[in-house]
């Protein structure tokens, strides 16, 4: 075992064995943007597609998108197994729902933490989402998120210690709650990807974000 292994908070060196799951949240009716945000297109492939890559890891073992609106359309469109979609037919109930909806499909017990990708954070690396797994395993933090020049961003890493609290959070105040009620057991990973803060909800930011009109570069 390496010394950065030997060194590991015990819980955190321990459930190396479990593998963590990612969730694609892309529910959302994407009513702003007027189309939906999974679909739209980013270096060869769509949002939802492009999310999937980058959180292809080692310690990822488990893999679900979350569908609400638009479900039929997207699930037409999208080539992945059928077992990772889960569909939240509660979706307009806001984010903290897909989560929800996410964690539930999960086989209890058998994953160490949740990555949580929304759809319309898109613009993040693999070499990010890399260095988040990394954070997560070394320092036995509950949390785990990036910072881009001081804010808060996505994709962020919840324990499954957690998974509890997210199921019962308040959808007012969605899975930031959990967050507040942990400050002290957040890692926050500071990055010079700038997309982990960008929002991309209506086709003016998105233009904005990738430089050309509908994304495609």
């Amino acid at each position: 075992m390496s010394d950065a292994v030997s060194h590991q908070r015990p819980h955190a060196a321990a459930s190396r064995s479990r593998p963590l799951a990612a969730a694609i949240l892309a529910a959302g009716e994407s009513r702003r943007m007027g189309t939906p945000k999974a679909l739209l297109p980013y270096r060869g492939k769509t949002f939802v597609e492009h999310l999937i890559e980058v959180t292809r890891h080692p310690r990822v073992g488990v893999t679900r998108v979350v569908l609400g609106a638009h479900v039929d359309e997207i699930r037409a469109k999208l080539r992945t197994e059928a077992a990772s979609i889960v569909v939240n037919s509660d979706w307009q109930q806001g984010q903290l729902s897909s989560i929800q909806a996410a964690i539930r499909s999960l086989p209890a017990g058998e994953t160490d933490g949740l990555i949580l990708c929304p759809v319309d954070h898109p613009i993040v690396s693999a070499a990010l989402v890399a260095q988040l797994i990394e954070r997560f395993d070394a320092s036995g933090k509950s949390v785990v998120l990036p910072t881009f020049h001081g804010k808060r961003g996505h994709p962020v890493i919840f324990r499954a210690a957690l998974y509890d609290e997210l199921l019962a959070a308040s959808p007012e105040v969605g899975a930031r709650q959990v967050v507040w009620a942990h400050a002290e057991d957040v890692l926050e990973v500071p990055t010079e990807e700038e997309g982990v803060i960008l929002n991309l909800n209506d086709p003016a930011t998105l233009e904005r974000a990738l430089g050309t009109p509908g994304g495609k570069e």
